[in-house]
């Protein structure tokens, strides 16, 4: 008898389980978002955030991972949302999206932002809605900015 999908997998926000090697190789090779990024970005990244992965409890291994900016008051951004190609089809895209709103809702905080160009429907799942006044929001490239 097969495990099923919840069975198979758990979700961690446990740092001291995080693959960084894996997570870098993922992102940097197979993430539209973040190809080309060095692996002392990434972990810089990591140090920085809230983290989750998503691991095989068989093996152990990491096969998923999201990384969330935030300051656990007033904001938070979801990013770097990865599933392992072995894993895919199983909801752990969908699962980690609800392991952090479930992990950020205690907080108190209003909103939790992400961006994508393609998964949209993984994260309506969880509530996830198109920006409402998105003429309100902004952004700065800094790679384009000059010296100043």
């Amino acid at each position: 008898m097969t495990d099923s999908p919840q069975q198979r997998y758990e979700i961690s926000s446990d740092p001291a389980r995080l693959d960084p090697a894996r997570i870098h190789h993922w992102l940097s090779t197979d993430a539209y978002w973040a190809l080309g990024r060095t692996r002392e970005k990434q972990d810089l990244a990591i140090a920085g955030s809230l983290n989750f992965g998503a691991y095989d409890t068989i093996s152990g291994e990491q096969v998923g991972y999201a990384r969330v900016v935030t300051d656990h008051v007033t904001f938070a951004w979801l990013c770097d949302v990865y599933v392992d190609r072995s894993a895919r089809g199983h909801g752990l895209g969908t699962r980690l999206a609800a392991a952090v709103r479930d992990h950020l809702a205690p907080t108190g905080l209003r909103r939790l932002t992400l961006a994508t160009d393609d998964a949209h429907g993984v994260y309506e799942k969880v509530g996830f809605k198109p920006l409402g006044s998105p003429e309100k929001w902004m952004y700065l490239r800094l790679d384009a900015v000059g010296s100043v």
